[in-house]
């Protein structure tokens, strides 16, 4: 459902189809409801980067309203920021989250999102970004903002280069300074980034990259990539679930302080054939079902971003069911 629009960029934001639901702005059924609130800022275009799986980029000929999977239908800002207010108030979400695309005035928008949200309520904000350069995150963090990502999406520098940097708009090493440089204002635990699997990594070239990540002070999130028509990658193909279930349970070992990818052990092709603790300590992790839940902010299920309800499901939004545990130590059955 799209929403009337009105001249200014800033005045208008985009919601997450589930959000707008748990927030009344528009009707529906959710098979599970978002405890953050996703939104996304407005812009009449497309994002100025090209990365090779978003349809928001410049070179997309997918929906503007789609990022991954999701929808993400255009509202007034003051409906929303209304809604915000009381959603909070009545405990329906816990947190916000802006994803920012890029363009001249977005860090104009994302201060004056979070400012006008932050007068509605106490609510804690993330920011999903691309700050290019210090100042920008100094912004963000006077504005209100609580936790900052900066997404890497690729597990390496090759594939950084060939799916979000060719044409120059990102570099691999530029992304670890914005990181480095968000710890010194947000600190250790506050900063974040995203781990897109399935864009042609081994398991240990992601398992190494989550390791680098926790030993800055960075918390990982993994996404498992999502093929959307009218991208370059449209017919690529999203990752085996048993490969993704290994490097869930790496990437809660090593966050956790539990494991260290040193550790662990890979056969020639990169897969994680040992996760260097006894069988017993594993079965009990992966039993608890912890490793499979989304991982992101606190308070961050975002449902179904990359996988329908039927699934499989990548990343699941609510505590495992004792049928779902079953299925998932089965896809351990030769690496524990």
């Amino acid at each position: 459902m799209q929403r009337q629009k009105v001249d200014s960029n800033s005045s208008l934001i985009r919601l997450s189809s589930g959000t707008a639901i748990v927030l009344g702005l528009l009707q529906g059924k959710l098979d599970a409801r978002p405890t953050t609130a996703y939104l996304m800022t407005y812009k009449d275009g497309k994002c100025t980067a090209n990365c090779c799986f978003c349809a928001q980029a410049r070179g997309s000929k997918g929906s503007a309203e789609l990022l991954s999977r999701v929808t993400w239908p255009t509202f007034p800002m003051k409906e929303v920021l209304s809604a915000l207010g009381n959603g909070f108030k009545q405990s329906k979400i816990r947190r916000v989250c802006i994803q920012a695309l890029n363009y001249p005035e977005v860090f104009d928008h994302l201060e004056t999102i979070v400012r006008e949200i932050k007068k509605e309520a106490t609510i804690p904000v993330s920011v999903s970004c691309q700050p290019l350069e210090k100042a920008n995150i100094e912004r963000l963090a006077n504005a209100g903002v609580d936790r900052l990502g900066v997404p890497l999406d690729a597990t390496s520098a090759t594939i950084f280069n060939r799916v979000k940097g060719a044409d120059g708009f990102f570099s691999w090493n530029n992304q670890f300074r914005m990181l480095t440089e968000a710890l010194t204002v947000f600190g250790r635990g506050n900063v974040s980034t995203h781990l897109i699997v399935g864009l042609g990594e081994t398991e240990l070239e992601a398992v190494q990259i989550i390791q680098r990540c926790v030993d800055m002070g960075v918390s990982p999130g993994l996404f498992a990539f999502t093929p959307i028509r009218g991208t370059r990658l449209e017919k690529n193909s999203p990752p085996m679930v048993e490969s993704y279930r290994r490097m869930q349970l790496a990437r809660f070992l090593i966050a956790s302080g539990i494991a260290q990818v040193d550790g662990m052990s890979f056969d020639k092709e990169g897969k994680i054939v040992n996760f260097g603790m006894p069988k017993e300590v594993l079965e009990d992790v992966v039993l608890s079902g912890e490793p499979f839940l989304t991982s992101g902010c606190p308070d961050c299920n975002r449902p179904f971003y990359n996988e329908k309800p039927s699934g499989p499901i990548y990343n699941y939004p609510r505590k495992l069911t004792y049928t779902e545990l079953q299925a998932v130590s089965l896809q351990f059955t030769s690496s524990l």
